[in-house]
């Protein structure tokens, strides 16, 4: 396969650790541009991997012919704006997630994609992790029988990233712990459960542990320190009720509450056997067999999930085949978690 000449929009953590490392890695690519506004950033980068062009302004990768596909890893505010420019520029593109700050912005950025013909990937990388590839084969097996409720808990002690700070502040982010950690979650079930469509969502939320952010005492703090001076107008804590065509879904995610244990997994359940999936890690099996309760803990060997998904959008940018994180097959995800949003602000449950 040929290599695909790529840049890299944004040079934060994300970037620096998964997508600029594993284009780098990747013989299929040859990375020609790193940008950042924080131009030593990118330029530091650019050192490091040795990248030809290190620029401030993405506009700049636009005018260039030779770019075929972008990765964008910047502030969720401006993935819709740099992602459909990219887009309308006929590059291919994977940006980090959350998608965009709404569905609207969502549903403009498919259009964009569709309208131009190009890939649109969103970094959902959950669904190249190995344990959730066996969850997801195991349940189109039949293995569990008829699942019939999914529950997930993404609930820290006191977590709150970046206290007054972009994370916190809903024009940058669109949100809180829904649209940051729920996004996970949710792309995981649905990708797990295979073809399934959203009927009703009701749920709620709350921005409780830190209005008064000089006294709100924390275990951790990344994306910190504290800005006092700052905005906190998102949610640390959300639940919520789905119904679909397939099982209800159930969710529990907190930044940050009062309860001093962490509490990252997802139960299928099944009415043959059961699975309790430990967010990052491995899972159980739960089940019967003559008589006795079972309780399996398999052992398998896991592949890098980053490197996979770097790897398959190279593949889709260089066949135009639309896999696994494709805009289409993900945007249910943004559908359930914007329709949570709005469920919250009505107090009503609200059909689709």
């Amino acid at each position: 396969m040929r290599k695909i000449k790529v840049a890299v929009i944004g040079c934060g953590m994300i970037a620096q650790t998964q997508h600029i490392q594993h284009y780098h890695d990747n013989d299929k690519a040859e990375i020609k541009y790193l940008v950042d506004p924080m131009l030593k950033r990118a330029e530091e980068m650019a050192e490091k991997f040795g990248v030809p062009h290190a620029v401030a302004d993405y506009r700049t990768v636009l005018e260039d012919e030779e770019v075929e596909a972008v990765s964008i890893c910047t502030p969720n505010d401006t993935h819709a704006p740099i992602a459909i420019a990219c887009l309308n520029a006929g590059k291919h593109v994977i940006c980090e997630k959350p998608a965009a700050l709404n569905i609207e912005q969502v549903r403009e950025m498919k259009a964009a994609a569709d309208r131009n013909n190009r890939i649109l990937n969103i970094g959902l990388v959950n669904r190249y992790n190995t344990a959730v590839n066996h969850i997801k084969r195991m349940i189109a097996d039949g293995e569990l029988g008829r699942v019939y409720h999914v529950y997930c808990s993404f609930r820290a002690h006191r977590s709150i990233p970046g206290l007054g700070g972009p994370f916190t502040t809903k024009a940058k982010a669109g949100g809180g712990v829904l649209i940051d950690w729920g996004v996970h979650f949710l792309d995981l079930i649905f990708y797990s459960l295979g073809q399934t469509e959203l009927k009703t969502v009701s749920g709620a939320i709350h921005g409780e542990l830190a209005k008064d952010m000089k006294n709100y005492t924390y275990v951790d703090m990344w994306a910190g320190p504290p800005r006092y001076e700052g905005t906190y107008d998102v949610e640390d804590f959300v639940t919520g009720m789905l119904r679909t065509s397939g099982p209800t879904i159930s969710l529990n995610g907190a930044w940050a509450q009062n309860i001093g244990e962490k509490a990252m997994f997802i139960e299928f359940l099944g009415d043959k056997a059961g699975i309790k999936l430990e967010y990052g890690g491995g899972f159980k099996i739960y089940s019967s067999k003559a008589g006795s309760l079972l309780e399996t803990t398999p052992s398998f060997s896991s592949s890098n999930m980053f490197y996979d998904e770097i790897d398959d959008f190279l593949e889709s940018a260089a066949s135009n085949v639309k896999k696994r994180v494709n805009i289409d097959d993900v945007i249910i995800t943004s559908e359930a978690i914007d329709a949570i949003y709005r469920s919250a602000a009505e107090g009503k449950e609200i059909q689709l």
